[in-house]
C-alpha cells in the first residue's frame, strides 16, 4: 500500500493517472499479507539492485506526418502537461528510426527507470492442466495487465517470468485487479483462437463466481437478478462517468443467477453467482442494487466519495476499517468451457481464498 497520495489504474476500474509521472512512493504490504510469498516490494530492480528499464513505443501514422514532436507525444499521451511533455523529451525519448521532422518511418522509444511498484501477491497455482492450455488460481490484488501503475508486478509478467520457455501464452478472458480466481491461459495462437472465441459468444462459457456480502440474502433456493446495466455518463448522478455501471431503465439486459451457501450471524454470506450474461461489473453493480453489497467493494458498496478517495490516498487506515477487506470479496470459482481441440466442455475450479471465509 502507498503510504502518499497516488492514483492507480486497474483494468480500467480505477482513475487513470500520468503513466510517466512517477514520484517516489513509499510502499508496505496490505493489512494480513502472508510474507512469505512474493509480494514484488523489488521486482523492479535487477539482481545487482539498479533499477530495470521500462520502454514504450510510439509509432507516427499517416495522419500525424509533419507534426511537431512535442505536440505528437501530446497526441499519444494527451494526460502530460507542456512541461512535463518536453522534461520526457529531453531526458527519456530516444528516436529509433527516421531523424527531423516526424514521418511515417518514424519510430521512437520512452524509456524511464523503473519505480518500485504497489506491491501484489505474485504467486499463483495452476489448477487445470493441458497440452493446449492452463487455468491458474489468479490471486486477488495482482492485474492482469500493465497499467499506469503495474509494470513489472502483472501476470503477463510473472507468467513469462515462470513459463520462459512458453512464449506464445495468451490470457483469453479479463478478471479485475481485485477478483481472484480461475483464468484460462492458451498455451498457443490456435488454441487462443478457439477458446477466446468461446468466451467471446456468451452462450458457450458458464462462469461461477462466489460473493462475500453484507447482511442476509433470502436466497436460499437460486433466484433470478435481472436488472439491466448501463455505464455510466457525464450527466448521471454520479462522479464516475466511464467507471460505473448503473442500473435501471436504458440498460442493457443484464441477468445474474444468485444462491446463498453460508452464512454466519447477521453480519455476511457467501453467494454463489452464476452470471447469465456477461456486463461489465455484473455481479458487483447486481447485488449492490438489490441490497447486498460485496463485503470490500469501494465503488459499489461505499460510493463515488470513498472511491475517489481510495485512488487519491491508497489504503489509509480508516478507509481500511471502513473496506473490511483490502480487496473486493469476489472470487471466480468454477469455469467451463469447450476444449479447443475436442470441443468437449472442461469444467476447473478454484479453492475458496482465506479472506473470503464467512466472517
Amino acid at each position: 500500500m502507498s503510504t502518499k497520495s497516488t492514483k492507480s489504474s486497474d483494468d480500467g476500474d480505477e482513475l487513470d493517472s500520468d503513466e510517466l509521472e512517477h514520484d517516489i512512493d513509499v510502499y508496505t504490504l496490505p493489512p494480513g499479507a502472508d510474507p512469505t510469498i512474493d509480494w514484488g516490494l523489488t521486482a523492479h530492480l535487477h539482481p545487482d539492485g539498479s533499477p530495470r528499464i521500462i520502454e514504450r513505443y510510439l509509432d507516427a501514422p499517416a495522419e500525424l506526418v509533419g507534426l511537431r514532436l512535442d505536440h505528437f507525444v501530446k497526441t499519444q499521451i494527451p494526460r502530460l502537461s507542456r512541461t512535463r511533455i518536453q522534461h520526457v523529451i529531453e531526458t527519456q525519448l530516444v528516436r529509433l528510426s527516421g531523424a527531423g521532422a516526424l514521418k511515417s518511418s518514424t519510430k521512437i522509444a520512452i524509456r524511464r527507470p523503473a519505480k518500485q511498484e504497489p506491491p501484489c501477491p505474485r504467486t499463483f497455482t495452476v489448477v487445470y492442466e493441458d497440452p493446449r492450455f492452463i487455468v491458474i488460481d489468479k490471486p486477488a490484488l495482482l492485474p492482469v495487465h500493465a497499467s499506469a501503475k503495474f509494470y513489472f508486478n502483472t501476470l503477463t509478467r510473472v507468467m513469462a517470468e515462470r513459463f520462459p520457455e512458453e512464449p506464445g501464452l495468451q490470457i483469453c478472458h479479463r478478471l479485475d485487479r481485485e477478483t481472484s480466481g480461475c483464468l484460462v491461459v492458451a498455451r498457443d495462437r490456435e488454441a487462443a483462437a478457439v477458446i477466446k472465441s468461446a468466451f467471446a459468444s456468451k452462450d458457450r462459457v458458464t462462469k461461477q463466481y462466489v460473493a462475500l456480502v453484507h447482511g442476509q440474502p433470502p436466497w436460499d433456493e437460486e433466484v433470478v437478478i435481472d436488472i439491466p446495466l448501463r455505464l455510466a455518463l457525464p450527466g448521471d448522478p454520479t462522479r464516475l462517468p466511464h467507471i460505473r455501471m448503473l442500473p435501471g431503465p436504458g440498460g442493457l439486459p443484464s441477468i445474474t443467477k444468485v444462491r446463498v451457501e453460508n452464512r454466519r450471524g447477521d453480519a455476511t454470506a457467501l453467494v454463489r453467482c452464476t452470471l447469465v450474461t456477461g456486463r461489465q461489473h455484473q455481479i458487483r453493480a447486481h447485488l449492490a442494487a438489490v441490497g447486498f453489497p460485496i463485503v470490500g467493494d469501494k465503488l459499489y458498496t461505499h460510493g463515488d466519495d470513498a472511491f475517489i478517495r481510495f485512488c487519491d490516498e491508497g489504503l489509509v487506515p480508516d478507509l481500511a476499517k471502513l473496506f473490511v477487506l483490502p480487496r473486493q470479496a469476489l472470487h471466480a470459482a468454477r469455469v467451463t468451457f469447450p476444449h479447443p481441440v475436442t470441443r468437449v466442455p472442461v469444467t476447473a475450479e478454484a479453492p475458496l481464498p482465506a479472506d473470503m471465509h464467512v466472517r
